[in-house]
């Protein structure tokens, strides 16, 4: 006589539909707790959200896929650590919409990358990376130089980002686009590189 255990594992429907409520339920149990832990949805101390300058930057990031070969997610390893900086914390990317963790190492993790090196070796690195490091299989990125910024919906980003929680001021809002003025896209990125894991490494 075939045992429970056999009946479901010969009904194919009945299986997928116990795999599924399985799944869910374990799913459930793991994420929604994370929810409500104050490590997980809580800003570290002394996170911002972005100025309008990183802001426009980080568009500019995606836009270039630059996540497709660069993490921003250091794990806590010794290696890591010791190559990257300080591990990285869940409450350091509240203000990040989308994430922008990656999962592919072609070139160095960037989360700790703000404030390593100055604005000119970042400027010549996106012209012609092989200007700084020879061995380098990255792009260059003139055209970044050339195109100016353009301002018009910085305003709008930001109050919509504001009702998703990004505590900007109105000042914020009203002096975004005069914080762009005569800025080049690659200003604009080099702002957003430069502005990377500093909350941490400011605090330590």
């Amino acid at each position: 006589m075939a045992t429970g255990h056999e009946k479901v594992e010969k009904n194919v429907g009945l299986l997928i539909v116990l795999t599924v409520a399985v799944i869910a339920v374990g799913g459930l149990v793991e994420i929604v707790p994370l929810f409500f832990q104050k490590s997980t949805t809580e800003a570290v101390a002394g996170l911002k959200p972005y100025p309008a300058l990183e802001l426009e930057g980080r568009d500019i990031y995606i836009r270039e896929s630059c996540m497709v070969c660069h993490s921003q997610m250091i794990r806590p390893f010794r290696a890591e650590t010791e190559r990257y900086g300080h591990y990285s914390v869940a409450g350091e990317f509240v203000y990040d919409r989308p994430f922008q963790w990656g999962s592919k190492r072609t070139g160095p993790d960037l989360h700790r990358v703000g404030g390593r090196y100055s604005d000119e070796w970042h400027r010549a690195h996106l012209m012609n990376p092989r200007d700084v490091v020879p061995e380098s299989i990255m792009p260059g990125y003139p055209w970044l130089a050339k195109n100016k910024l353009d301002g018009s919906l910085v305003q709008r980003k930001m109050q919509v980002l504001r009702t998703l929680g990004h505590p900007y001021t109105d000042d914020d809002i009203k002096n975004a686009p005069a914080a762009l003025e005569g800025k080049s896209e690659m200003d604009a990125l080099i702002a957003y590189l430069q502005g990377l894991g500093t909350t941490i490494k400011a605090r330590r």
